[in-house]
This record gives structure tokens, sequence and C-alpha cells, in this order.
């Protein structure tokens, strides 16, 4: 797959925890061939690899320090040259900051490419509080339910295997839901208005059917794929 100028096509997601943002990637990564890469997972695997900027992270992180933009970037760098990623790539969790954003470009236009779309699941924070606050499963089968959407037939006892006892994820509450929310706005905000600029950021509400949000993310690359301006 390829743009009109024939490049990799290069994404960034955007989202809060609970928007669906590593559904979404996934299916756009079947769809086109892409691969997503995730800060967490390009670093272990570095690790793992024992390549130059694989060992710098390793060091850093045994000795529990935060690895440096440098050696995220390096070991970036080192990803993009495996032939798997020709068709392009979905970033998940890089860039976090603006100088992020710009050591990114520069690393990219070193390579003859670029940050094509930026792509924004934007919710509606009181929705999105009920949605993960109001999440429980069944202790003995993880069936998934939800005080609003999803209740069992008979309240307490589990529809799958009859199990009664629910339990909730300690961090599944209004306010822990609330702050990281807010911690996301408030990291994301410059990021929003410095792709915003450049004309790449397309923004997808992220609070209706996961297939629908598919369908519109999707046309979005497609539109890349052969040269369209995005949707």
């Amino acid at each position: 797959m390829g743009n009109a100028a024939n490049h990799p096509v290069n994404l960034i997601l955007l989202g809060p925890p609970g928007a669906g943002k590593g559904t979404q990637a996934r299916m756009l990564a079947e769809r086109f061939g892409l691969v997503q890469l995730s800060t967490g997972d390009l670093l272990r695997g570095a690790v793992a690899a024992g390549t130059a900027a694989g060992l710098a992270a390793k060091a850093v992180m045994e000795r529990g320090a935060l690895v440096s933009d440098e050696i995220v970037l390096a070991v970036l760098k080192e990803r993009l040259d495996q032939p798997d990623v020709a068709a392009g790539t979905i970033l998940d969790g890089f860039p976090r900051t603006t100088a992020q954003a710009e050591a990114l470009d520069a690393l990219l236009a070193g390579r003859g490419e670029r940050i094509d779309a930026v792509i924004s699941l934007e919710v509606d924070d009181a929705a999105m509080i009920e949605r993960v606050s109001g999440r429980y499963t069944c202790a003995a089968c993880g069936e998934g339910y939800h005080d609003s959407f999803k209740t069992p037939a008979v309240s307490g006892v589990c529809d799958k295997c009859g199990g009664t006892e629910m339990k909730r994820r300690a961090d599944d509450n209004a306010e822990t839901v609330r702050t990281r929310l807010q911690a996301y706005h408030a990291e994301t905000a410059p990021l929003v208005t410095y792709y915003a600029a450049r004309g790449t950021l397309s923004r997808v509400p992220a609070m209706g059917e996961i297939g629908a949000i598919a369908e519109r993310m999707q046309a979005i690359v497609a539109a890349l794929e052969t040269g369209l301006a995005s949707a």
C-alpha cells in the first residue's frame, strides 16, 4: 500500500483510555497491512533483539529510569528499517509531547517520509465516565456486564455460567476515570494543536458503534492511499 507519493503511510492514533483505540488500530492494521507500533512493544522488542538502541534502553530501564526521547527515537528508527513495515505504521503512545512530535517529523523527513494522518478519537467525557465506571465481570468466567447497557437476566447471576460473584477493576471508578480523562486532555491538547496546524488532524467521534467508527477511520486511510485529502 502507498499513497500518491508512494511511500509508507504513517498514522498516529490519539484517544483516551476506554475510547477503543487499540481495537481500531488492530482493525486498521489488518485492513491496510500496517504495523501497529506502541512505545512499550518497541522497547521490549529492541531489548529482546539486543540492538544498539535496545541495549541502551535496557541499561536505563534496569536503573528504573525513564527512557529518553533520543533512545525511543533510535529504537523507532531501527524498527522502521525492518521489511514488515514497508506498507506503513500506526503509532500508539508516541509522540506524547510537541518536542517528540518535532523530533519524529525530523526522523521521518530524513527517510523521505512523514506523518500522513493523525486520527483523534473524540469522546464525550461524561458518557465515557459512565461507560467505563459501569463495567463489571463475572469472577468465574469473565463474562462482561455493565450497570446501564448490559445487566444479567437475573440480578447478580451470570447469564453464561450461573456464577454469583461479580468483580470490578479497582481503577474503573468514576473519579479515577475522570482523572485519567483530564490528564489525557491536558497531555494531548498541544499535539492536537500541532498536527491541526499541519493539516494532518482528523477528528472521529468515538462514542458510537465500533463498526461505524471503523468505517470512518478506514475512509480516512483509504483517501491517503489514493493521494486524496483526508476526510
